[in-house]
């Protein structure tokens, strides 16, 4: 990841005031260093979390050092997108899907 990113990292400490107390869209990849097709759907988050810097929130979430959040939300599945709207979980996309796919999503819950 570069410096100058968009991404927010989440953890287990933060998910509450990053994304339970954000008012507006939130899009968070669950991700492990270990994923192969998480390294494969990286980059589209990171575009996203570029192009929607002023309307969602994005960030990355390692469910192998933050299994507690992970477990909260049932994440069995890797890489998963979990969308938060008002900090409510109002969506979940498992798998690497293409960038328009996360596009719609965004667009569906802004």
């Amino acid at each position: 990841m570069t410096t100058d990113t968009k991404l927010v990292t989440i953890t287990d400490d933060n998910f509450a005031t990053e994304i339970e107390s954000h008012e507006g869209l939130a899009m968070i990849d669950f991700w492990a260093a270990w994923c192969g097709p998480c390294r494969m759907v990286a980059p589209i988050v990171e575009e996203l979390a570029e192009e929607n810097a002023d309307s969602v929130k994005v960030g990355k979430l390692d469910v192998d050092e933050h299994q507690k959040t992970a477990m909260k939300f049932a994440v069995r599945s890797i890489p998963s997108i979990l969308f938060f709207k008002d900090g409510r979980h109002v969506d979940t996309v498992v798998g690497a899907v293409p960038k328009a796919a996360l596009e719609r999503k965004i667009q569906q819950h802004s």
